[in-house]
């Protein structure tokens, strides 16, 4: 009996070793820090000294005391709130577009596909230019129409929206998971509605967003993470939070109280707060998919 095991345990064995760089990278810089934060979060914690122990002192600072917490947590839900149901109407208006049948259709694809694969670093850069107020295109292109351009990133309200501007440049990476979805609708359907004599719009209403919706639900819940979790862009384009803290996201505020400040505990019970949040909207998004989320068949 041993003699036959023997053969399964060595091919088990093989298994772990070729797995083994990636299980010992995910328990030290993913597991580990994950498990770690847990217990910084109840600390005081500055790199240079040991943790001290507080209880429930740092949440109970974030949540009663700490008007910054509320101020980047309110920018954070604003710019999820604007940016996420955006981001899905244009992915699906463009995906809609692009399903065209017309010649060179692949050239446009690539086109609008390329913003979403530029790093977040150089796009910021790239907009910190577009959005400058006296050089920047987009204030000249306003000019040409006798249109005085804001100051983009110096005022209050401008900043912000220019961050969901930002967001939407990277449309194209859901616009292409649309476009595979619009591709696995059926045929027939089309068919059936057409003989019935369905107009465009009462196709588009009854059978693609209905069956576009799994898509839509994969990328709105995608989207709320990665909208919460907002900084590269922030960071690099209005590292302080711009004009009246309008862009000081949650992330950044985190960021600055753990490396600017050396405040891990109270960083930690931040991330823990953000962790919690996102877990329970993905809930509860998840909660509502049985009610116009449809999976065919």
């Amino acid at each position: 009996m041993a003699r036959q095991k023997n053969p399964r345990a060595k091919h088990n064995l093989v298994g772990y070793l070729f797995i083994s760089p990636w299980l010992i990278g995910f328990l030290a810089f993913t597991a580990w820090p994950f498990l770690q934060s847990i217990y910084l979060s109840f600390t005081r914690y500055n790199i240079v000294s040991e943790p001290k122990w507080v209880g429930l002192a740092n949440y109970r600072m974030l949540l009663t005391q700490d008007e910054l917490f509320w101020k980047s947590a309110l920018v954070t839900v604003k710019f999820a709130a604007l940016s996420v149901p955006l981001g899905i109407v244009f992915g699906v208006g463009l995906a809609l577009l692009l399903n065209a049948n017309v010649k060179g259709i692949a050239v446009f694809r690539t086109i609008f596909y390329l913003p979403s694969i530029v790093p977040v670093v150089a796009t910021s850069v790239l907009f910190i230019w577009l959005l400058n107020p006296t050089i920047g295109l987009i204030n000249r292109l306003l000019a040409v129409f006798g249109i005085h351009g804001p100051s983009w990133l110096n005022t209050a309200p401008w900043a912000f929206y220019s961050l969901v501007m930002l967001a939407l440049w990277g449309v194209g990476g859901s616009m292409i998971i649309y476009l595979a979805g619009l591709k696995d609708i059926p045929v027939h359907l089309y068919e059936a509605a057409t003989l019935d004599g369905a107009s465009g719009l009462r196709k588009l209403r009854h059978i693609t967003l209905p069956m576009l919706t799994p898509v839509i639900f994969f990328n709105l819940v995608m989207g709320i993470i990665g909208a919460f979790q907002t900084f590269t862009q922030a960071y690099v384009m209005t590292p302080n939070g711009g004009p009246e803290d309008s862009t000081y996201f949650y992330s950044l505020y985190l960021y600055n109280r753990a490396w600017r400040y050396l405040d891990m505990g109270y960083a930690s019970a931040m991330a823990w707060m953000l962790f919690i949040v996102i877990v329970v909207l993905t809930a509860a998004v998840f909660r509502t998919q049985k009610r116009w989320v449809h999976y065919g068949g």
